[in-house]
């Protein structure tokens, strides 16, 4: 069973653990199911790729391409401000509106630092 996962894509994340520790990056996407992100500039690997002459135009020309690989979500944590962070989860209380135009009560969830208590 997978955990929910509290990096989201555009996030600013750092490298923890691995070749790229230190390293700080943008998260491109999230693959939730594998609890794994795609961070710009980490984890990069180079892929040999044949020329295809179908298609026409379509073709691929071919060559070594670099392009980042997933990494682990635990591998990474949250840059906030000038320093790191844990995320935390805070529910607020909200009214809601309805399409008749009627409002009533409803709870969302908020993602917090865990060090300032701040809403990210």
């Amino acid at each position: 069973m997978a955990k929910g996962v509290n990096i989201k894509k555009g996030d600013t994340v750092k490298v923890i653990a691995g070749r790229d520790k230190g390293a700080e990056g943008k998260v491109i996407s999230v693959l939730r199911e594998e609890q794994r992100v795609i961070v710009e500039g980490v984890n990069l690997i180079k892929r040999h790729t044949k020329v295809v002459n179908q298609g026409g135009r379509a073709g691929n020309t071919g060559g070594i391409i670099t392009a980042e690989a997933p990494i682990h979500i635990s591998n990474v944590i949250l840059v906030e401000g000038d320093g790191v962070t844990r995320v935390g989860f805070r529910r607020d209380e909200v009214t809601k509106r309805r399409p008749d135009g009627s409002t009533y009560a409803a709870e969302r969830s908020v993602r917090i630092s865990r060090k300032t208590g701040k809403d990210i």
